[in-house]
């Protein structure tokens, strides 16, 4: 195994742990204003929606980045 493909791992990896752990705490705040105030779902849709797509996006940069390291 060379270190590019190790390289490559550790990117994905951590970008995957970042997204995940992004989601989750996105999610867990939206659940939590709902529960406080159950008219706010329908405000809070979109800009959790975004926040949820910003997040993702972490993940496709380390997907990214993973196959620049191995080109």
């Amino acid at each position: 195994m060379e270190l590019k493909q190790v390289a490559a791992g550790i990117a994905i990896g951590l970008a995957a742990l970042g997204a995940g752990i992004g989601l989750g705490l996105i999610g867990k705040s939206r659940l939590e204003g709902i529960g406080r105030n159950p008219e706010s779902s329908t405000k809070s849709f979109v800009p959790a929606l975004l926040a949820l797509a910003f997040a993702e996006a972490v993940a496709i940069y380390g997907f990214v980045i993973a196959f620049m390291i191995l080109g």
